[in-house]
């Protein structure tokens, strides 16, 4: 539980937030913003019962998106001549934004700013050893390469970016010691864990061409629309002609994509932000253009979904989207155990074909094939396969027609039993078959190539005609062995890095004491406390194991079906 001194804090800047929402014409109908603990910051919780369902109503001219920026008094000439001279890009341009307003004193966006947490429980905030706990996962290697990557645009560009905008304050002393790359860290970090994709109304971004058209009154975030970026949107804001490749068809293609209902933007909505992720969402948020549905023009609102979500205290969630852990702790520094939309990334080392025999012939079909070195691998899957977890998942329809080689040119390679079973992706396969040949199998494959182009007039035997006559000559054993392979050898690295499945497992006994340090009579701090974040990356770790050792039976079964039936 957080401290009173805790609370009293929160709850100060609460009142002083709310106050700032009001004045700038924000709604809370139907709900309040609490503090629920240093665990979870701020959320959102029902209040009244509004009848229409609508929650909360906030004008779209608070949302922080690159326009907004560009439209900032003191921030706005100096950010347009920095895009004009190519040197950021629209979520760098809210970024910068951040990054000026925390450190200005004086700056308008106080009440909100002091609102967003100061710390974030992803990868990039992990001390050394919370990082080992993520020793031999795919997380780990990404988050060291992004925090590399972030660094040195800090020190190439944004730290100067930022005492340039600083600069033109024009008042001494109103912001604090040198920018950091800490500070660059939390506005990368706000910007993932709470940007939206809005669809704004093109007559609110073009309001003077569009004065004579009707725009569309209440807007959904999954309707069509087109993503333009801030540059294209202020090169013809400002009637300038876009110089893109040279190409007047690509300008005239860019204006007319601005013809449509809305379009999108990246931005933070303060308030709605708040709102925490569930996959059973209480709320969804939409755009209303006109006002006829919340009676505010050009504004964001939240709307509550289901029956019972009307209830008093209750809190307000949204959902982030299907995504799975290595996504969830990436960006927003949460997991969910038994995470259904958890995935496997499995690649095949891009380096290793340059060994293999044959790799410039090999390299060429591939090519062609368009094929993917790696795939991700959905949990869900599963359910189609030979050990699914329930029987509740449709089964996969699309057999061998998924790979456009349901035909033989010898008579020799019949359609295999357990086609309709095979959960690995169709591409990543055919990858697979490819490196896997062997000599007198490429000959093979050379000559069905050969026979097919020679049979009409295309000079060039078709992608699928590749991926028909290497499976033809290959079949399936020498992939599936491949990926046995691959998968045997993630499992090494995760447990080379943390131990075992069942490990982790008797670890996570303590899941209900985690964040809360249990003090012995002696004073000293009982050794079963957990971090929140270790608690975290075991959840994460955990479930790359699982997914690991499932997909791995499913592959040696398919290998030893494919062996006994000559694929």
């Amino acid at each position: 539980m957080p401290s009173t001194m805790e609370t009293s804090s929160e709850e100060a800047k609460l009142e002083l937030f709310l106050q700032w929402l009001k004045v700038n014409g924000v709604e809370l109908r139907g709900c309040d913003i609490k503090y629920c603990g240093s665990d979870k910051g701020f959320g959102v919780f029902s209040s009244d019962v509004a009848p229409d369902g609508i929650l909360l109503v906030v004008p779209l001219d608070l949302a922080i998106t690159p326009m907004r920026v560009l439209q900032d008094p003191l921030l706005g000439p100096e950010c347009r001549a920095m895009l004009d001279e190519g040197g950021v890009d629209d979520r760098l341009l809210i970024m910068l934004f951040l990054i000026v307003e925390r450190l200005r004193k004086n700056s308008h966006w106080k009440p909100y700013i002091d609102m967003l947490p100061d710390t974030f429980g992803n990868p990039l905030w992990f001390s050394e050893d919370d990082l080992l706990e993520l020793k031999g996962t795919t997380l780990r290697r990404a988050t060291e390469m992004q925090k590399k990557n972030l660094k040195s645009l800090f020190e190439g560009k944004v730290k100067k970016l930022v005492e340039k905008l600083l600069a033109h304050d024009g008042n001494s002393g109103s912001f604090g010691s040198e920018v950091r790359f800490e500070d660059f860290l939390w506005a990368n970090s706000i910007f993932w864990a709470r940007a939206l994709n809005i669809p704004f109304p093109r007559s609110y971004v073009f309001p003077r061409v569009s004065e004579e058209q009707d725009s569309t009154s209440s807007i959904r975030p999954d309707a069509p629309s087109e993503h333009v970026s801030v540059e294209k949107l202020v090169n013809i804001e400002s009637g300038k002609n876009l110089q893109v490749n040279d190409s007047a068809s690509q300008v005239s293609t860019v204006t007319s994509n601005l013809e449509g209902e809305n379009l999108w933007v990246e931005g933070l909505v303060p308030g709605i932000d708040f709102c925490n992720h569930d996959f059973k969402a209480a709320a969804t948020w939409e755009v209303d253009g006109t006002g006829s549905t919340t009676g505010i023009p050009f504004s964001m609102y939240l709307l509550s979904v289901g029956k019972n979500n009307s209830q008093v205290e209750n809190e307000i969630s949204i959902s982030y989207g299907n995504k799975g852990n290595e996504e969830l702790l990436y960006l927003y520094g949460f997991v969910i155990k038994d995470n259904p939309d958890d995935y496997l990334m499995i690649h095949y080392p891009l380096e290793a074909i340059s060994n293999v025999p044959f790799s410039e012939a090999k390299g060429q079909l591939l090519e062609v094939q368009k094929c993917e070195l790696r795939c991700l691998l959905p949990r869900s899957l599963l359910n189609n396969g030979f050990f699914p977890e329930s029987s509740s998942g449709e089964a996969n329809s699309k057999g061998m027609d998924g790979r456009g080689c349901n035909y033989s040119w010898s008579g020799h390679r019949k359609i295999p039993s357990y086609a309709s079973k095979l959960v690995f992706p169709e591409d990543f396969l055919s990858a697979l078959r490819t490196i896997a040949m062997r000599e007198n199998e490429l000959y093979e494959v050379s000559s069905f190539l050969e026979e097919v182009v020679a049979s009409r007039e295309d000079k060039q035997p078709s992608e699928m005609d590749v991926r028909a006559a290497i499976w033809e000559a290959c079949g399936d054993s020498g992939a599936l062995q491949i990926l046995v392979d691959l998968l045997n050898m993630k499992m090494l690295e995760l447990e080379e890095g943390s131990s075992t499945e069942e490990s982790d497992t008797e670890l996570l006994k303590v899941d209900g004491i985690r964040n809360i340090p249990k003090t012995k009579e002696s004073g000293s701090v009982d050794s079963l406390s957990m971090s929140t974040n270790r608690w975290s990356s075991i959840v994460y770790r955990r479930g790359q194991k699982q997914l690991t050792r499932r997909f791995l039976k499913e592959a040696e079964h398919a290998l030893e079906l494919a062996l006994s039936e000559g694929n």
